[in-house]
């Protein structure tokens, strides 16, 4: 069975900062930061977790920045959404799963071109 490691780009990383540093103070930023480490756990257990998004719908940012091929989203509470990206690892053994963003619904819109 092949090791799932999960990665977290500077973007997403920068936002877990930012919801750790507020979950103590905040029931919201604690709700997302709460779910964000179940889905974690949920998608080192299946890879393909998330909803897959179509090849054409990627958004142009994640195709370039990040040179992916596939991308999954997976939902957290308050309209949260989570991006990540399947890779091979550096062996036979091991499959990366690395997480583009983690965004809210009015930048998760504004990303994939949808209209409020």
């Amino acid at each position: 069975m092949k090791r799932i490691r999960v990665i977290l780009s500077k973007d997403a990383e920068v936002v877990y900062k930012y919801l750790n540093s507020r979950a103590i103070n905040s029931k919201n930023e604690n709700m997302i930061l709460s779910s964000f480490h179940k889905k974690i756990d949920l998608i080192k257990s299946n890879v393909h977790y998330g909803n897959p998004i179509s090849k054409k719908l990627i958004p142009e940012e994640y195709k370039i920045k990040y040179e992916i091929s596939n991308l999954f989203r997976v939902e957290l509470p308050n309209y949260w959404r989570m991006l990540y990206t399947l890779r091979n690892g550096d062996s036979e053994i091991e499959i990366i799963a690395f997480i583009l963003d983690i965004v809210n619904h009015k930048d998760y819109d504004k990303k994939f071109g949808y209209k409020s």
